[in-house]
């Protein structure tokens, strides 16, 4: 008992912690052209933040049975418990200087990496595995071409608009957008930590099948929300201004895009990175807007981030998982 609420802190700290690392990407394109104030956007991308993570759990079954063998692994708890450590640690480092990196990446990474520490390569379900970094992998690409072909899309329906009256048009749009981007992380993000939770029910033996709880869903979804509250101005700034200056027509595009990648992966129950997919749909937008609007340098500090991130959680967590495993 006392490992399964160590599991539920921890997977809690990770979600409030992801929500505002995360939901700042949500909510950078409204702040960035002043649709919103930067209060408001947190206080709406919160409760848009908890009713997205309530309605979902697809993404969460795949996290708790499609990427570690419970039965191949010896000491689940700690497995566990250094992948969230791993995580937690990889998310507050990547926050504090301001990269918009994937909390799917670091706690998909971390996980295989713990596990691999303790039962070898044998126990990660390579099937599982492959989708879902095929996934994570897919679609920043799929989001930066969507993002391309909205913008591109936009111009020519409005063309012959007044660009002031289109603008103060696309302005007001912003705030249904940003509610549906806030929504849609929800429905993806917050499923990673329920699906750890329900793990840990399962090799503890309280559940025996690997369908979430509802009152998991719903402390997940408080933490995430929670967390949104505190707001990421360092995401916000990173993603709102770094990559191209945003107007309401191009904030409007980029939203919609991702909002629609997103929602098409939570369909299927694939993990996704809001981060990636915000990110590369604002570029998708700015090659469209205008080839030399996007500030390269910035996406490439991004994208540097984006494939190391696995690969460094993979070691990190496994670090971990042999301290720990002295100790616990």
């Amino acid at each position: 008992m006392i490992f399964i609420i160590l599991i539920v802190l921890l997977a809690l700290c990770f979600d409030f912690i992801n929500g505002f690392h995360d939901t700042a990407n949500a909510i950078a394109t409204a702040v960035s052209t002043r649709a919103l104030t930067l209060k408001k956007a947190i206080i709406m991308a919160a409760i848009m933040n908890f009713l997205g993570a309530i309605v979902s759990t697809g993404v969460a079954q795949t996290i708790a049975k499609d990427i570690v063998d419970l039965n191949q692994i010896s000491n689940g708890s700690t497995v566990m418990i250094a992948a969230l450590i791993s995580a937690i640690i990889w998310n507050l480092l990547t926050w504090y200087f301001g990269i918009p990196s994937s909390s799917s990446h670091a706690l998909i990474g971390s996980l295989a990496g713990a596990a691999i520490a303790d039962a070898g390569i044998g126990a990660i379900k390579m099937h599982g595995f492959e989708k879902v970094v095929a996934s994570l992998l897919i679609s920043p690409i799929l989001a930066l071409s969507v993002g391309f072909l909205m913008f591109s899309l936009i111009k020519l329906l409005f063309k012959k608009a007044n660009l002031g009256k289109a603008n103060h048009g696309f302005r007001r749009l912003q705030i249904f957008t940003a509610a549906l981007q806030a929504f849609s992380h929800g429905t993806n993000d917050a499923q990673k930590s329920m699906g750890i939770i329900t793990m840990a029910l399962v090799t503890y033996g309280y559940r025996t099948e690997t369908t979430i709880p509802h009152w998991v869903q719903f402390i997940c979804a408080l933490a995430m929300a929670l967390g949104t509250s505190v707001g990421g101005w360092r995401i916000i700034k990173t993603v709102g201004t770094q990559i191209m200056q945003l107007k309401p027509v191009n904030a409007v595009a980029a939203d919609l895009s991702s909002a629609l990648i997103i929602q098409v992966a939570t369909r299927f129950g694939l993990p996704v990175s809001t981060t990636h997919v915000i990110s590369s749909s604002i570029m998708g937008v700015g090659a469209a807007s205008r080839l030399k609007s996007v500030k390269w340098s910035t996406a490439q500090r991004m994208i540097t981030a984006w494939f190391t991130t696995i690969p460094f959680t993979v070691i990190l967590s496994a670090g971990i998982f042999i301290v720990c495993n002295i100790f616990l």
